[in-house]
Formats: structure tokens, sequence, C-alpha cells
């Protein structure tokens, strides 16, 4: 086999064929090891306590790119989802360690809608995204990943992006690294 896009630096010179157990056929595999590490638990905290492993309290210790921050407000912050939806998929999350909306300081409050705006016109100057979806799920029976510290999702959205691969797959593919998109929405941010 050879590459249909010759100019691509994503593609192989040469496809291989691996010698193994099962049938062949003409599909492609499209390997995401990452995913592993959401779906075995990675970076979950171990309680529901500030500090104890969460994330969402270690990040703003980190270095911006390290992080994957991609802007600081007074009270909450902008982060991509390190196991995206879509590309460009952000989160906003208050500094301090809360689970429930209802618990948020006016300030908080602010901070997050106004950040949660920023983030859709970062994402509209660097992609064209035509749609969000925008939200967050309160509590563990509602299917928050990380429950104790609450964090809305801003995911981007385009005409045609559920197609057959998460559909018939259960496959995203993302076509740039996490790093990339976080330079460039940081260099778009309003």
């Amino acid at each position: 086999m050879t590459r249909d896009h010759p100019d691509s630096p994503y593609q192989p010179e040469e496809l291989v064929r691996q010698d193994g157990v099962g049938e062949p056929d003409e599909f492609m595999r499209l390997w995401t090891p990452h995913r592993m590490a959401y779906i075995e638990g990675e970076n979950k905290p171990v309680s529901s306590e500030a500090g104890s492993g969460c994330p969402f309290c270690r990040l703003p210790g980190l270095p911006d790119t390290d992080a994957l921050i991609v802007h600081r407000g007074d009270a909450a912050y902008a982060v991509l989802n390190l196991y995206p939806y879509n590309p460009g998929h952000l989160m906003v999350v208050p500094y301090r360690h809360v689970a429930d909306y209802t618990e948020l300081t006016a300030a908080e409050v602010t901070d997050v809608a106004e950040l949660t705006r920023q983030a859709m016109q970062a994402v509209r100057t660097v992609s064209g995204a035509q749609g969000f979806n925008i939200g967050m799920n309160q509590g563990d029976i509602a299917g928050a990943g990380i429950a104790a510290h609450l964090h809305q999702h801003v995911v981007p959205r385009w005409a045609g992006d559920m197609n057959f691969m998460p559909v018939i797959a259960g496959t995203k593919v993302l076509p740039q690294l996490l790093a990339d998109t976080r330079a460039l929405l940081a260099k778009s941010w309003p």
C-alpha cells in the first residue's frame, strides 16, 4: 500500500501489514493509546478533599504550557481538556476547590461566565467553530469525571463533526496536538 496524500507529514512512506492472528481486511487502524489513561482513571483524585490529587487544584501551580492552561482569570482559569471530545475542548475551572455551582461566590460565577465567553471567541477565531456545547455535570450521578471540583466544559462543534469514527468505531480523531492547540488559543484569547 502507498499513501493517498503524498505531501502529508502524517502518513508513513509505506503501510506495513502486521503478521499475526485474525482475518485481514482493508480497514486502517487508528490506535489511540492515550485514551487508556482516561479509561483507567489516570489523574482522578483519590478523595473529594482539596489538594488530595485533584488535578484542577494542581494545574494552577504549573507553568501554563505544562498544564495546558490557555488563560488565567482572577477567580478561574481556562484549560484544555486532556481527553477532548473535539479539538479545542476547553474547561473553565474556579481556582477554589468547590463541587457545587450554588457554592460559587459572585466573583467566581462572573469569572466562569466571562472566561466561557472569551473561550468561545478564541476558539471561533482559531478554528471557525460553528457552535458549542457548554455545560457542567454536577455530581458523580450526572456524569462528572471529577465531581469534587466544579468545571464547565466548552466543546466546539462543526457541521458533520459526528462522523462515522465516533459513531461506529468509538474513536475521535484529533488533528492537532494539545500543546499546539493551547498555543493557538492562548495567542488568540481576547
